[in-house]
């Protein structure tokens, strides 16, 4: 069997209200499937020693594409992002994209 490269980003976000994250992850799930997305690795984190952010990271997760074009179709698709502001800019204090890489 071969596996095929994925193109995956690293995020780390500052969660300020679990409620509505979970309501976002929970509605924006659909859609990441529809593009050949999932959560790879995902980690609810207590404390953050080092990092370069406005708050500490209470969440980081790799999220997996099959490649970027297919990553950037869900982020700009529209679907996502009336989810996104329903939910997510209302549980997220602050975050962003760590790295972005190509997985073996």
């Amino acid at each position: 069997m071969t596996v095929q490269p994925r193109f995956e980003i690293l995020v780390g976000l500052h969660i300020q209200n679990d409620e509505n994250y979970d309501k976002y992850r929970a509605s924006m799930a659909p859609l990441l499937k529809e593009h050949h997305g999932y959560f790879r690795y995902d980690f609810k984190i207590s404390e953050m020693l080092i990092g370069d952010a406005e708050d500490p990271f209470n969440r980081v997760f790799v999220l997996s594409f099959p490649d970027e074009p297919t990553k950037e179709r869900f982020f700009n698709n529209e679907t996502y992002k009336q989810i996104r502001k329903t939910y997510f800019d209302t549980s997220v204090k602050s975050g962003g994209i760590l790295a972005s890489f190509t997985s073996p």
